[in-house]
């Protein structure tokens, strides 16, 4: 290999070299872009493309927490219409965005409630180099007023890369944080068959017409009945992927129910995964939830689902965790090949938040770039980490050399800076060694010149010609994995855009389990650990809502995920006006189903897997203590008690006040479902 590497390393060398003798011709008189069947504006130049306000100080859009909550109080009390939140800005103030002794705050006073301010980053090197790698704002939504029209809440820019579709409120689990509060808002909301289709049907109606995933969420998406028909009405119609985001209680049960959502289509599930073992999952108050986990990823695998793991953390509760499960996805890169972790947003459960709490529990994307450095020992936050957005210059070059005739673009992750970072590793799945993708792959330098070759327009095979001859250019062979060649570095690109058109095995609603394994017999996990940051009331920013590229499918249009989740608090409002029934009415006519909580474990068949677990991990050294209330049931208990014992002098049922709601789920089965009541 030592041959190879250096031979590599001469290719490389003229390849640079001849990439820039074509570059300086090829940039005079670019061709112009055309407009794609998928859209009916053409494709941008990089220069064309917006930015929203970078940098501090800066002034932004946000909301006042208490505001919105007096204000959606109102709604869904009947004292105002929920036409308020299209015509007027309801609960916005200005807000500053500031460094402060090397961090980044944002700064916000309301005229009624006072001063609010929260963190945004504990490094300000971090934020400014993820700002300054921001490579513009997507295609502006067009046709699309009928799906997006919610005021100041409108998503304008892009079509987005995942359509979440939230099938039910219900849940087996009763966490904390949780967005939705899950089995506690006192009704049931769930979607029929035919709500599902129409909303399916208007998120593919608009341009631009991206070929979006969907990801179908709640509450708990399987114990929904029309789970599996929904994932199959959606590779019907054309989605590129289908993504369930579980906790993996219904998947670690039954192998059989995992193969039935593999056979239908289902191609991801983002599985919630908080810690290596039960000790790092026992905030989620199931006795036995990584042994669930355990089971639910050999289950899903072997039906022939890919598993991404998906980490709330929190501080002073799983932070410790980002080194243990970035090692646990390196010691078993056949299974895990993507890793989604999410700094907590105080919202649904946690809205009402007190301040020290969430100062304790703030945790950033920056906090993860660090611990990634601190706790693995790889990759530099200000150098091998960047916005999640950067991945759209490899859309726009795929979507170019796709041509006018393609009927989708390609999926565009074009959200704001300060929404979501990723890096990468490559894995060698035979031996486990591992190299982070940016120290072999001058990434910055590979997206200046990918931007000049799609601006230049040349045509689909000159573009391969010069996107090669770029890849060739920023490699370096020395700084690989040792049996990484520049053949497997061109595959693997080819395979993530289809540029040549040849067979990796297909990813399209007929797949094969051939298919299947054919893409998995790549013998290199592109491992690719990504940090979304949802808002909450106390950093919200309009900048990033109006990009979003997480857009809910509702029963009144698709909005932003965390003008949903959080904001004005479109999801209380939404749900509350498509009800099916009242908690009450739903217990009276369905009967209980079981919730896991308070420490009740998950009946497993078989606890038996194959994963390749660290004993270090497992023993947790270095967990986090946190003094005071960790959730917001603590905090409510606490309360509680404290009016209990001072003002009423009385002792505090504890175990009364600590019952979960239980409602009963329907039958997978289609023909045992009882028709859904609208009140």
């Amino acid at each position: 290999m030592r041959l190879i590497k250096r031979a590599e390393k001469g290719l490389t060398l003229a390849a640079g070299g001849l990439h820039d003798v074509i570059q300086s011709v090829n940039k005079y008189k670019p061709n112009p872009s055309f407009t794609p069947k998928w859209s009916d504006k053409p494709l941008l130049k990089s220069w064309q493309k917006s930015k929203p306000t970078l940098g501090w100080p800066r002034t932004t859009d946000s909301l006042c927490p208490n505001c919105v909550i007096e204000a959606r109080e109102s709604i869904l009390s009947g004292k105002q219409d929920v036409s308020v939140l299209i015509n007027e800005k309801v609960g916005e103030i200005k807000a500053q965005i500031i460094e402060r002794d090397g961090e980044v705050w944002m700064v916000k006073d309301c005229p009624i409630h006072g001063h609010f301010e929260d963190m945004m980053a504990i490094d300000v090197k971090f934020l400014t180099h993820i700002e300054k790698m921001f490579p513009g704002r997507d295609i502006d939504a067009h046709n699309d007023e009928k799906l997006h029209n919610h005021g100041t809440s409108t998503i304008k820019y892009g079509r987005g890369a995942v359509l979440t579709v939230d099938l039910t409120n219900r849940c087996n689990m009763m966490c904390d944080p949780c967005f939705m509060d899950a089995n506690q808002v006192g009704f049931v909301h769930e979607l029929s068959m035919e709500e599902i289709k129409e909303i399916l049907d208007n998120a593919i109606s608009i341009k631009p017409r991206r070929q979006m995933s969907v990801q179908f969420s709640g509450g708990e998406p399987s114990i929904s009945p029309h789970f599996l028909e929904s994932i199959k009405y959606a590779r019907k119609v054309g989605y590129n992927s289908v993504q369930a985001a579980t906790n993996g209680i219904e998947f670690a049960k039954s192998k059989e129910f995992c193969r039935e959502a593999a056979a239908v289509g289902l191609r991801y599930v983002y599985l919630q995964f908080d810690g290596i073992g039960n000790d790092a999952n026992s905030h989620r108050q199931v006795g036995n939830l990584f042994d669930v986990k355990m089971r639910a990823i050999n289950n899903l695998h072997e039906a022939g689902v890919e598993i991404v793991l998906v980490t709330t953390l929190v501080n002073g509760i799983n932070n410790d965790q980002v080194g243990s499960i970035i090692r646990f996805a390196l010691d078993n890169p056949k299974k895990i090949a993507f890793l989604s972790f999410q700094p907590v947003s105080f919202t649904g459960r946690d809205e009402e938040i007190t301040p020290q709490r969430r100062l304790q529990q703030r945790y950033t994307l920056s906090h993860l770039a660090h611990d990634v450095k601190d706790q693995v020992g790889i990759t530099e936050p200000t150098r091998d980490w960047f916005p999640l957005s950067l991945m759209g210059a490899f859309a726009d070059f795929a979507d170019l050399v796709h041509g006018p005739q393609a009927e989708w673009g390609q999926v565009s992750c074009g959200c704001h800076p300060n929404c979501g970072v990723g890096t990468a590793v490559m894995v060698d799945k035979e031996t486990r060694e591992m190299r982070p993708v940016p120290e072999f792959l001058n990434v910055p330098g590979l997206v200046k010149d990918m931007q000049k070759i799609t601006d230049a327009a040349r045509g689909k095979w000159m573009s391969n010609l010069m996107m090669g001859l770029a890849l060739l250019k920023h490699y370096n062979p020395y700084k690989s994995p040792s049996q990484f060649t520049l053949y497997e570095l061109f595959k693997k690109f080819d395979k993530s855009f289809g540029l040549t058109g040849k067979d990796y095995g297909k990813v399209s609603g007929d797949r094969s389990t051939d298919d299947i394994e054919k893409r998995r017999a790549d013998r290199w996990n592109f491992l690719f650990i990504a940090g979304m940051w949802f808002q909450d009331l106390f950093n919200y920013d309009f900048r990033r809502t109006e990009m979003c590229i997480i857009p809910y499918g509702t029963q009144e249009g698709e909005i932003s995920f965390c003008a949903y989740n959080t904001g004005i608090g479109w999801r209380n409002i939404i749900e509350n006006m498509h009800q099916n029934a009242t908690v009450a009415k739903w217990y009276e006519e369905h009967g209980r189903h079981e919730i896991f909580a308070r420490g009740k474990e998950v009946e497993l068949s078989d606890k038996a897997h194959n994963m390749v677990l660290n004993p270090i991990d497992l023993s947790r050294p270095n967990k986090p203590e946190m003094e005071g209330p960790k959730t917001a049931h603590e905090e409510a208990v606490m309360m509680r008690k404290l009016y209990q014992d001072m003002v009423l002098k009385k002792q505090l049922d504890v175990k009364e006040a600590d019952k979960p709601v239980q409602i009963q789920s329907l039958s997978r089965k289609k023909q045992e479902a009882p028709e859904a009541v609208l009140v």
